[in-house]
């Protein structure tokens, strides 16, 4: 019988491995608790056994509780920031064969806006980008890569042009566009990170982690990146005592890395 919240969070990761102690409690529990006044369900111990018989009702709550907020060129001004000064700085460090890593890519609208980007600097068929998220149904939706207006909202016009095909209300990501892109599952909390990479972008994730977690989290993007490489973040993540992880501001959202972390 799950009485409280802690039990049910002792449930949820024999279930899926999702540690429910690593996100903001209270952010984490008013979101399940309206899923399950949604769902018409009594409590905690009847969800769960639905959780357990139900493909349904497990794939949505883990889209709901993985939190999949996503547009294209969100925060646009951090976006430029990114192509006239981070792209050509890392071009001139590292060549123009660099590994991307969008962590926590959502419905895949960050690579492909990162992809569009790069198209800018060098052909679609010279663009790798690694993108990952915990929850595999949104992964498929990205690799769909099919949008509403609304999504595609922030795309300027001559990237809507160039790699959107209108399918109806809604618009269709190219292929050679999605060809630039491999998607992985990919769980920021016990998983391992890629190696060696140039850029990592994660941005409005951060935020419904406890400090404990982005602790975790900084330290494992410091030791993913080359020395010298970028770690793009959301606009409301800004890391505070950056130097903790061998980070340094380099413009707003965006920290260098200056070492290996000693601790």
């Amino acid at each position: 019988m799950i009485k409280d919240y802690e039990q049910f969070k002792e449930a949820v990761f024999k279930l899926s491995t999702i540690d429910l102690n690593a996100y903001k409690e209270r952010q984490m529990k008013r979101r399940l608790d309206s899923l399950i006044r949604k769902n018409g369900f009594q409590g905690y111990d009847n969800y769960v056994t639905a959780l357990k018989t139900d493909k349904n009702v497990y794939e949505e709550f883990i889209t709901y509780m993985t939190i999949n907020v996503s547009e294209f060129f969100r925060n646009k001004a951090q976006w430029d920031v990114l192509e006239k000064n981070i792209f050509p700085y890392l071009f001139e460090r590292f060549g123009k064969n660099i590994t991307i890593w969008s962590a926590a890519c959502s419905t895949g609208d960050e690579p492909y806006s990162l992809a569009m980007v790069l198209s800018k600097f060098m052909p679609l068929s010279n663009i790798k980008i690694i993108a990952t998220d915990i929850d595999q149904q949104i992964l498929s939706k990205a690799k769909v890569g099919l949008y509403n207006e609304k999504a595609i909202a922030g795309v300027p016009e001559e990237f809507k042009k160039q790699y959107f095909t209108q399918v109806g209300r809604s618009y269709k990501i190219n292929d050679n566009l999605k060809k630039c892109i491999e998607f992985k599952q990919h769980d920021l909390l016990k998983d391992s990170y890629p190696k060696n990479c140039d850029l990592i972008v994660c941005r409005n994730v951060l935020i419904y982690f406890t400090e404990e977690a982005k602790d975790k989290i900084y330290t494992r993007f410091n030791q993913s990146l080359k020395k010298d490489g970028i770690l793009f973040v959301g606009s409301t993540e800004q890391i505070i005592q950056s130097h903790r992880y061998n980070f340094l501001s380099d413009y707003t959202f965006f920290y260098k890395k200056a070492g290996e972390i000693s601790r």
